[in-house]
């Protein structure tokens, strides 16, 4: 089997090429032969290479600049996944794609279901939910999975940010009313693998059905509640760091104003995963837990 990975350098893409790897073989090309930014380069590019898999770890994740560059935003975000999901359809792969959270407004009561109404606050969410449209649209065989608040060992993300800021300063202002689940990079490049492996099988019996779905990390908590963990965990496992960090102080959103709205429910029913994969991703803190303790190794 033939995997074509977009974005293999980036957090999730890092895990993904280590996941995949027992499943077929890998290729992974740079953005100078694969730029989602220029999605009219893209079709050719599968038809040349003729993947049996496309997962598209790709995108445009900048949440507040994309209030000032939407139209780069759903080029990366939509136009050119839209292109991939086509491409895919045309040499008959399964297509692979991540979504977000950020496609709902975060008013619902409770976790979301997949089929709960979508109403993005901001251009990041209405540029992925583009992308999930363009792949329904297409009509190719695919598996789409929103997932929430990634953070990995390596590249830009919250966890690596409060290491960085917890050295640096004593005292902390974290959001603590946005709600939602952590979810390790590795966990989703795992989960990704097992679900590959499972449509593969569906496919070749003929039984296969496209679907959406939620993948995140067990149970929840809020940024405030994320980074008060991050340095409990990191004082127990990574004793070489020095945090001068002593006081996370728990603020609103509204006192910390940014460009882009966010919405304060992020948390998102796994009941449909579970039933057709039976995948269930570790609880936040296990697989947190877990990430610090390889960032140690490192």
């Amino acid at each position: 089997m033939r995997i074509l990975l977009t974005g293999a350098s980036g957090q999730v893409g890092r895990e993904l090429a280590r996941s995949l790897m027992p499943l077929g073989d890998i290729v992974a090309p740079g953005r100078a032969d694969c730029d989602l930014a220029r999605p009219q380069t893209l079709a050719a590019l599968v038809a040349r290479l003729a993947p049996d898999v496309i997962v598209n770890a790709a995108a445009y994740t900048a949440v507040d600049r994309a209030e000032g560059e939407e139209e780069l935003a759903t080029r990366i975000n939509a136009e050119a996944v839209g292109e991939l999901a086509h491409a895919a359809g045309g040499v008959g792969a399964l297509l692979v794609h991540y979504s977000t959270d950020y496609v709902f407004d975060g008013a619902k009561d409770g976790p979301y279901r997949e089929d709960d109404a979508v109403a993005p606050l901001n251009a990041y969410g209405r540029s992925k939910l583009a992308g999930e449209r363009a792949v329904a649209e297409s009509g190719c065989d695919h598996l789409v999975f929103r997932t929430t608040w990634v953070y990995a060992a390596r590249g830009a993300n919250f966890l690596l940010t409060m290491l960085r800021l917890g050295a640096e300063r004593e005292s902390l202002r974290v959001v603590a009313d946005q709600i939602g689940a952590p979810t390790w990079a590795r966990n989703i490049a795992d989960a990704t693998a097992l679900a590959i492996a499972q449509a593969r099988r569906e496919r070749a019996e003929g039984r296969f059905a496209s679907g959406l779905f939620h993948l995140v990390g067990g149970g929840e908590t809020s940024w405030h509640g994320f980074a008060e963990a991050i340095f409990t965990l990191a004082r127990e496992k990574l004793p070489e760091r020095a945090l001068r960090v002593a006081e996370v102080q728990a603020i609103a959103s509204a006192d910390y104003p940014t460009p882009a709205a966010r919405p304060h429910n992020s948390r998102l029913d796994q009941q449909a995963l579970a039933a057709r994969f039976g995948l269930r991703l570790p609880h936040w803190q296990e697989a947190l837990a877990r990430c610090i303790e390889d960032l140690g190794a490192r």
